[in-house]
């Protein structure tokens, strides 16, 4: 059974989310302080944090930059309100996975939730997938989702492997922004599109040897990025 911890100080919400991902497939904890949750993330292992950005004693933005200080892989799914634009951005580009605005259906929430599940397990360790992708001194594989360079393994979030993967799996294809946000995150909207360039960026700094040099990530001037043919 999969475990998911929900951070949610409104109980009509937790109660709903609860409600839904219930056994005999999902195994809930839930927290309704940042402070509990932080102890509960420090005392078990979970295969999805739920996370609302507005809580009484610390906002969900710090409670994520901390879960990815310590784990670059677990999933995170946020909740916010549309009033919290600025905040899902900064969300997403601090490692969330994906977020859903207040309210939100039903169906929706089982089918994101299921969605970031299915990339691991309770361990880390992630849901078998075919193929190895070899570039130089980099190797992919996308079964176990480990990536090494130069003999050293990169912990990569989810999103930051599904860059590489995606990329990898196309030299010399250039990508907009926009593109990268549509296969990755599922939508495109403009004013996130600063997301992919922090994503890139973080991504840049873990693979490259010289950043003024990039042997496998380059930019297309005024149009995107590609993976080097």
């Amino acid at each position: 059974m999969k475990s998911i911890l929900l951070v949610e100080d409104d109980p009509q919400i937790a109660n709903l989310v609860t409600l839904h991902l219930h056994e005999p497939l999902y195994a809930v904890t839930v927290c309704d302080r940042a402070s509990t949750a932080l102890a509960r993330l420090a005392e078990m292992t979970f295969s999805l944090v739920i996370l609302d950005i507005m809580l009484p004693d610390l906002s969900g933005i710090e409670i994520c930059r901390q879960i990815r200080e310590r784990n670059e892989r677990l999933p995170i799914l946020m909740l916010s309100s549309l009033a919290e634009e600025t905040d899902k951005v900064t969300a997403l580009e601090l490692g969330a996975d994906d977020y859903l605005t207040k309210p939100f259906g039903v169906f929706e929430l089982m089918a994101r939730v299921k969605a970031l599940i299915r990339r691991g397990n309770e361990t880390g360790e992630p849901v078998v997938e075919e193929g190895v992708l070899v570039k130089g001194e980099l190797m992919i594989d996308r079964g176990r989702k480990k990536v090494t360079v130069r003999g050293q393994r990169l912990e990569l979030t989810p999103k930051e492997f599904d860059l590489l993967v995606l990329m990898a799996g196309h030299p010399g294809k250039t990508y907009s922004r926009h593109e990268l946000l549509e296969e990755i995150w599922g939508f495109a909207f403009q004013e996130y599109e600063h997301t992919v360039t922090s994503h890139i960026n973080r991504l840049r700094i873990k693979l490259e040897k010289d950043l003024n040099k990039p042997e496998y990530i380059l930019t297309t001037w005024g149009t995107g990025y590609r993976f080097a043919e």
